[in-house]
Formats: structure tokens, sequence, C-alpha cells
């Protein structure tokens, strides 16, 4: 083989770690995974927790019951009767007179089973208590994700303004594929439980260093707009596999095939990232970053974070609330479950790839108000629905809104910092993850208790109306002031030209006299 032909895969490999279109392509495929786990596990965790608690229980304690039934439920026994009329035996019932005999009504006699309460509709599940329990089990469960990443995101923000974001996003996919095959052999409720905690470990290292890479590398506002669109764009098509991908793999295959799949896909992302990115590489920011302290007094970072947050509580509400919900008043199969959640993904889909460049043009701030008052509206509408296809309408408005909010609300965390800071994006994409997650994490576990104790529509008229509340807010964010020395900087690295212009007028000797007035009117 020529040197030349043996060059070509290092060249190909060079080129490609400096390209930014390929740091696009790896933080679109970290999401993309992070987000088809995160909902993969939506339909199955209800129905499985199910099967294998309420079912098996149920299950153990029929044989006992029946062993130990009264007599009296039981087919009395036949007993033999001399007839002194014909002189032969009869067989009879014990519980058959003599009475019933001499009147011939022996053979129309029969047993009557005991009474028993009407059965369930068919396809509606039974032990309405046991679903209401579940409300809140299933609920923490999904919120321990959340709740970890949440505690973990300072701490990998202020790794990567150390060490750069490379090795950060290893970790992640490492933690990830651990998390993934966890999923896919945990038997209880208990290894479920920390297979999504390690899963929220895995997502804050990803996301983070995900986020703050595409920041550092494409500098212009309006190109990283766009590549936070596509990079969304790639959690949107994670939300959009995930739930109707592991409903029907659950209900068709079983419960650890999609787990197995998604295991397989991380391995091809991490040898991608393996490619690209060289993780082993130290890189540190040259300038330090604002601190996370610092970011947090900042009204125009808080009200965006607020925004990401409240808009993303209403979907993680209905995560662990709908199917259940759909399980008790639908009567809906397995299937369906997770079917649910597809019109919010499509819509999601297509509103972070479309408002990615619109945001831009019409104005974050505005794009941003528009959505969170529109998952409001779709909050509301969902309890209206009698059957899954009444979902479409209102699930499809909440996606395309959260869409519109979060391709508007994360260009603007890093225009914030550009305006007002340093220009080192780990702290303040940590600090939008920790709003994503606290919607994350106070939805499902504040959720199931609100169902328990008012019920399922009264949970989404609450979310509802504290996003339309909330929508005002993001008037503040038109046009945020820039610091004082952030100013002196930016007129430096950028002079503007200024030019004075000054009246023409005729100037006038002194001292002035009676007819001064007069001459000067003249003059002009």
């Amino acid at each position: 083989m020529p040197p030349a032909a043996e060059c070509m895969p290092w060249r190909w490999l060079a080129a490609g770690r400096t390209s930014r279109r390929l740091v696009l392509v790896v933080v679109f495929v970290a999401l993309l995974l992070d987000n088809m786990l995160l909902t993969v596990v939506v339909p199955i965790v209800p129905t499985f927790l199910y099967t294998t608690e309420y079912e098996g229980t149920n299950s153990s304690v029929t044989p006992a019951q029946t062993e130990l039934a009264p007599p009296a439920l039981k087919a009395p026994p036949f007993s033999l009767m001399f007839s002194y009329f014909d002189n032969t035996t009869v067989t009879v019932l014990g519980s058959t007179s003599a009475v019933d005999l001499a009147n011939g009504t022996e053979s129309s006699r029969l047993p009557q089973p005991p009474a028993s309460s009407p059965p369930a509709p068919r396809g509606c599940l039974e032990g309405e208590e046991f679903l209401a329990k579940e409300n809140i089990r299933v609920g923490l469960l999904f919120a321990s994700k959340a709740l970890i990443q949440l505690v973990v995101n300072p701490s990998v923000g202020l790794l990567t303004n150390r060490i750069g974001y490379h090795i950060p996003m290893f970790i992640g996919f490492i933690i990830m594929f651990l998390s993934t095959v966890m999923f896919a052999f945990s038997g209880t409720y208990t290894l479920l439980f920390i297979a999504r905690a390690l899963q929220g470990i895995g997502s804050s290292f990803s996301s983070v260093a995900g986020l703050g890479m595409l920041a550092s590398v494409y500098t212009d506002d309006f190109e990283r707009g766009n590549a936070m669109g596509i990079a969304l764009g790639g959690l949107a098509l994670g939300l959009l596999i995930g739930a109707p991908f592991g409903s029907l793999m659950y209900e068709f295959v079983g419960k650890s095939s999609p787990f197995l799949v998604l295991a397989f896909l991380a391995l091809l992302d991490g040898a991608l990232q393996l490619c690209i990115l060289q993780p082993s590489k130290i890189s540190p920011e040259s300038t330090k970053g604002t601190p996370v302290f610092t970011l947090l007094r900042d009204p125009y970072i808080l009200v965006a974070a607020g925004a990401l947050c409240f808009s993303n509580m209403g979907v993680a509400m209905l995560e662990p609330t709908l199917p259940i919900w759909m399980m008790q008043t639908m009567c809906s199969p397995k299937w369906q479950l997770g079917m649910a959640f597809l019109p919010a993904s499509i819509s999601y889909l297509i509103g972070t790839n479309l408002f990615g460049i619109l945001a831009n043009k019409m104005g974050r701030w505005l794009c941003s108000l528009i959505g969170m008052a529109v998952v409001g509206i779709s909050l509301l509408c969902v309890p209206l629905a009698k059957n899954i296809y009444g979902l479409i309408g209102p699930n499809s408005g909440l996606g395309f809104a959260i869409g519109m909010v979060d391709s508007s609300m994360m260009p603007i965390m890093g225009h914030l910092v550009d305006l007002r800071y340093t220009s080192v994006y780990g702290n303040v994409y940590a600090i939008a993850d920790v709003a994503l997650c606290m919607g994350f994490a106070i939805g499902p576990s504040t959720g199931g208790a609100i169902v328990q104790a008012t019920g399922f529509p009264w949970l989404m008229i609450i979310i509802g109306v504290i996003n339309i509340a909330y929508a005002p807010l993001c008037w503040y964010l038109r046009n945020p002031p820039a610091k004082e020395e952030k100013i002196a900087i930016l007129s430096q690295e950028c002079p503007m030209q200024t030019k004075s212009y000054m009246a023409q007028k005729t100037l006038r000797d002194f001292p002035l006299t009676d007819d001064s007035d007069v001459e000067a009117e003249n003059m002009e």
C-alpha cells in the first residue's frame, strides 16, 4: 500500500478533529441517547411494577384462598337413596330433600354459584389503591435522575473550566453505558432506582460538557443559535423515539430488549468520541470563568433558568402520571402508554429546529413568552381527553411550545455570559442544566403526591396556570444591559467610528446691541 493511502485515514481524522460540524454531531448523538434512555422507561416502569408486584402478589395468594374456602361454596356431595315405590336406588344430591324427590324435581335442581362482584371492564387493570400509590413510587423513581443531576452539575461545570470539555464528555458516555446495562437486567424497584440515579450522573457530564463545547466552538451568536437548535433536535429525537420504542419493544419482545439496543448505540457513540474528541487531552480554558454563585445572582440568568424549569416541569409531571391515568380511565393497553407521548415528541422536534432560526429573527424573548403561554394552555386541555386520540392536540401543542422555549433560552444563556461576564460557558450551562433538572425533579416527585391528594385534572390546572403566570417575565430578556467593564472590552475588540454633528450658527460680536437680533435674522 502506498504511503499516501496509509496517511489518508489519519488526515481525515485530523481534519475531523478541527471540524465544528463533527463536534456538533458528537453532541447531537450524546443528547439523543441520553433522552432515549430518559423516556424509554416511561411506559415500561408502571406496567412492569404492576406485573411483578401486584399481579405476582395476588397470584401467590389465590391458591391459599381456594384451599381455605368454606365447604358451603363447594358442590354438595352425591348420596344414594332407596325408593320403596319401585324398589330401586336413586343417586341424588346431598342437599335434595325427600319432598323434592316425591315431586320429581330432583333433576331440575342444580347448585348455584356464589354471588361475586361484577368483573372489571375488559382491558382495565384491577387494584385502584395500588395504582394510586404507584403514582408516588414511579414519580420518585423518575425524579431520582434529575435530583442526582441537580447535585452533580455545579461540580461538572467547575471541572470543565479546569480540564476542558472532552474528558467529562467521555466520562458521561461510560456512566451512561453502565446505567443502560443495569436497566436491562434490573428486576426490582430498588435496582431500577439505582440505575436511574446513575443515569443522572452520566447525563450531567454529557449535557454540561456538550453544550459548553458547542458554545465555545460557535462564537457567533447567530451560528450558536442554529447549532443549539440542531443539538436540541437530538434531544427532541430522543424524546420522540424513546417512549414509543420502549412500549413496542416491551409489549412484543421483552423488558430487556430496548435497553440492550441502547447499550449497543452507546458503544458506537463512545467510538465516535474517541475518534473526534481526543478524551485523553486536557485543555483548560485560557481565562478563568465567572463563578457559579455570581451568575446565580444575575436576575436575567435567573429569569431564563426559570423559563426552562417551569416549561419542562409540565411534561415532567406527565411522564409518571399520564400512563397511570390512562390505565385507570381509558383502559389503555401497554403499547398506547408510550404512543401517547409521540405527538409531543414530533412537535418538539419540529419546534426546536424551526425556532433555532426563527427565534433570532422574531426575538428570543418573544418566542419564549409565547411558548410558555402555549405550554400552560396545552396542559389545561390534557384532562379533557376521553381516549388516546383526544391527547394528540394537547400533547402536540405542549411539545411545540417547549421546543420554542428551549431553542430560545439555550442561546440566550450563552449570550448573557458574552454580554455581561467572561466568555467561558461551563458554569452557565451547568445552571441551565440545573434548571432543567429542577423541573424534572420537582415535577415527578410532587406530581404523584398531588394526583393522590386532588386528582390528575387538578395537577394539570396547577402547572398550567404557573406557566401562564410566568410567561410575562420573559419580557425582561428583550434587551438586557451589558456590564460597564464588558462594554469597554467590546469597544476595544470592535471599535466603532463615531461622528458628531454641530449646528452651524452665525457668531455675533460682543457686546450685543439692541439691533443685533435683527441683524442676525437678516444674515440668516
